[in-house]
C-alpha cells in the first residue's frame, strides 16, 4: 500500500511516497515560497531517476504545489509510480487537535470542522495544514485521508498534569491548559524504544527527548504519554532555537511597560528572538553554537549549558513522576547528532540508574544503545521517524 504523507506550512509543503509496511519511501521532497516564486524538489529514492532541487514552478496556491507534487510522482521518465491509482490514502500532519482527538481519524465533514474550531490554538499551523487537505481533496477526489495530530498522543495526560493554576473557568470555557506537541515523535521513539529492548511497552517508563531548533520533553509509561514539556503552545517547556521556554510571566509586564511593547511584539520575542539564538546572539543552530563556544565564546557556551541542564531537570523530575525509569530515548537534530550534548546531559546521573558509555556515544544519526552495559537506566538513540509513523496510522484507518 503507498501512502502519499504531507506536512502542509502556510508557504511550504513537505511531502513522502511511502510503503508503510516496509518504510520504504518512494520519493520525497518539499514545495517552497508557495504563493511568491514557487520552489519545488523532488527527490525519487529509485536507481536512475532524476533528483529536482529548487526548481522554479508556479504554485500560487497549496493546490498548483499538490499539481506539481503527483505530476513528478507520475512523470513517464522520473516518475516512481505508474498512475495516480496507486496511492491509496493520503495522510496530514495536523499540529493541533485540541481536546476532541485523542488519536489519528478519517478525515470527513465533521473532523473538518472540529480542526477548524482548533485554528484559535493554533493560528498559524492549522489553517495551512486546512489548505493542504483541501488542495488534495480537489486533486484526489475519492482517495481516503488521514488526519494525524501533532497532540494526540499527548491527550492521555492526567488533569494534574495538563491543568495550569488558572481560575479554572479558563480550561472550562477557553480550553487553556497544556497541549504538548511534537507527540507523533514521542509516540514513534518509544514504541522503537520497547522493540528496541524487547518489552512491551506497557511494562516500561520511558523518557524520551525531542531535541533541536524546537525540543520537548516526554514522560511515556506504559506506552503512554502522563507528562510534557511543551504547554498551551510549542513556546513552553525547553530554551529552544529560537523560543524562550518556560519564563515568569511576570517579566513580560516589566519589559512591555519599560519598553512600551505591544503583546505581539512581546510574543514576537518570545518566539523568534529569545531561545539559544538570544542568549547566545550567535546563531539558533546548535551546530554554530558548539563552534563559538569552542573558539571561546562565553554567551554560546552558557546558551549549551542553559540547554543541557534544562533536559537533564527534565529528566529527573519525570523519573520522579513516573517512581522511576527504564529508558531515556534522544531523538530529533540535536538529540540525533550531539554526542557532546547527550554525554553533558546524561552525565551525573548514575545516582538514578543512568551510566554513559563515551565511546558508544560516539555516533550519530543510527540506532544505538549508548549507555554502559551495566547501565540500569538504558539510554537510546533512535532517529525518529514521524513520516512512517503518519503512515502507518494512514494505511491502517483507510485499508
Amino acid at each position: 500500500m503507498n501512502v502519499l504523507v504531507i506536512n502542509a506550512g502556510s508557504s511550504s509543503l513537505k511531502y513522502q511516497l511511502m510503503d508503510p509496511d516496509t518504510g520504504v519511501v518512494l520519493a520525497k521532497g518539499l514545495c517552497e515560497r508557495i504563493g511568491l516564486d514557487g520552489k519545488f524538489t523532488y527527490k525519487p529514492q529509485i536507481e536512475g531517476k532524476e533528483t529536482l532541487k529548487a526548481v522554479d514552478v508556479a504554485m500560487p496556491t497549496h493546490s498548483e504545489a499538490i499539481a506539481a507534487v503527483l505530476g513528478a510522482l507520475v512523470d513517464e521518465k522520473n516518475g516512481v509510480i505508474g498512475s495516480m491509482q496507486e496511492i491509496q490514502a493520503v495522510g496530514h500532519r495536523v499540529v493541533h487537535g485540541g481536546e476532541a482527538f485523542n488519536k489519528s481519524v478519517v478525515i470527513t465533514e465533521e473532523v473538518m470542522k472540529a480542526v477548524e474550531d482548533c485554528i484559535p490554538l493554533a493560528p498559524l499551523h492549522n489553517p495551512a495544514n486546512i489548505t493542504g487537505i483541501r488542495a488534495c481533496e480537489k486533486a484526489m477526489p475519492g482517495v481516503p485521508m488521514a488526519a494525524v495530530f501533532d497532540t494526540a498522543f499527548h491527550q492521555t495526560m492526567p488533569a494534574k498534569a495538563f491543568t495550569y493554576a488558572l481560575p479554572y473557568d479558563y480550561y472550562k470555557t477557553d480550553k487553556v491548559r497544556r497541549y504538548g506537541f511534537h507527540g507523533t515523535s514521542h509516540m514513534y521513539v518509544s514504541a522503537r524504544a520497547a522493540e528496541m529492548l524487547d518489552k512491551p511497552a506497557s511494562e516500561l517508563k520511558i523518557i524520551t527527548c525531542h531535541l533541536g531548533n524546537g525540543s520537548s520533553v516526554t514522560a511515556v509509561d506504559g506506552g503512554k504519554s502522563v507528562d510534557t514539556s511543551m504547554g498551551f503552545t510549542p513556546v513552553a517547556g525547553l530554551p529552544m532555537g529560537t523560543r524562550v521556554g518556560d519564563i515568569d510571566a511576570g517579566i513580560l509586564q516589566y519589559l512591555m511597560n519599560k519598553y512600551k511593547l505591544s503583546i505581539d511584539e512581546m510574543l514576537d520575542i518570545l518566539n523568534k528572538k529569545s531561545g539559544v539564538m538570544g542568549v547566545s546572539g550567535v546563531s539558533s543552530d546548535f551546530r554554530d553554537l558548539e563552534e563559538a563556544a569552542e573558539k571561546g565564546n562565553q554567551q554560546a557556551a552558557l546558551a549549551i549549558d542553559m540547554f543541557n541542564y534544562g533536559v537533564k531537570k527534565l529528566i529527573g523530575a519525570y523519573a520522579a513522576a513516573m517512581g522511576g525509569v527504564d529508558a531515556i530515548v534522544f531523538t530529533a537534530g540535536v538529540g540525533e547528532n550531539s554526542p557532546e550534548q547527550r554525554l553533558e546531559i546524561g552525565s551525573d546521573l548514575e545516582f538514578m540508574g543512568v551510566k554513559m558509555d563515551a565511546e558508544a556515544n560516539k555516533c550519530r544519526g543510527k540506532e544505538q544503545v549508548i549507555s554502559a552495559a551495566d547501565s540500569r537506566v538504558k539510554v537510546l538513540l533512535i532517529p525518529t521517524d514521524e513520516e512512517l509513523m503518519i503512515a502507518r496510522d494512514t494505511a491502517a484507518l483507510c485499508k
